[in-house]
């Protein structure tokens, strides 16, 4: 009964997953303050982290998108080779960007009280549901799923692929498992342009 609990409230955090991470992201467009040099220095970053999400696309396909944990197959090739979550450590990647870029010209108490409730949000939110997605996974695909766990680090990625690989790439999935992500990717830029010019 506990367990079934505790799996519920993951699956509720899960399914809103996207609106829990949004917030931070608006706290970042209402209340940030770049500066040329924030801008210069965040959006690598924050570019690097969409493109660490759009390989991972690549390869686990649209289920991405769901509101309920799902996988057709066990996907270990591709940014699965190095790590157990890229989707994640590219959101991160880019969570981190834009808070680097929107942060520059704020005060130094002010820019560490965002940091902190955007970035740990998104901690807290994975913290909740990576492990309901490895409980599906060890479910559903027993000892391959084990023996993928004893090679392929959860967040920190292996300096070279674990062996073997089981996945295709297919890119044609980018626009759509992504669209969402482009938009609230695009608006961010916006947001980021707007207040940089209100600035001068």
């Amino acid at each position: 009964m506990a367990r079934d609990r505790e799996r519920s409230w993951r699956d509720e955090v899960f399914k809103q997953r996207g609106t829990l991470l949004a917030l931070p992201a608006m706290s970042l467009a209402l209340f940030g303050k770049p500066s040329g040099s924030s801008i210069a220095r965040g959006l690598p970053v924050a570019f690097a982290g969409e493109a660490v999400r759009c390989w991972a696309v690549c390869y686990s396909g649209v289920t991405t998108r769901s509101d309920q944990v799902e996988a057709p197959k066990l996907t270990t090739a591709g940014p699965y080779a190095y790590v157990r979550n890229p989707l994640y450590v590219g959101n991160f990647l880019t969570a981190l960007g834009f808070t680097i870029a929107f942060t520059g010209a704020v005060d130094p108490a002010k820019r560490a009280l965002l940091a902190i409730a955007g970035l740990g949000t998104m901690l807290a939110v994975y913290a909740t549901i990576v492990p309901l997605e490895e409980s599906y996974l060890r479910t559903t695909f027993g000892e391959a799923f084990d023996v993928y766990v004893d090679h392929v680090p959860p967040v920190v990625p292996r300096l070279t692929p674990a062996r073997p690989e089981h996945g295709t790439y297919d890119a044609s999935v980018i626009a759509k498992a992504e669209s969402r992500t482009f938009v609230t990717f695009g608006a961010m830029l916006g947001a980021l342009a707007w207040k940089a010019l209100a600035a001068r």
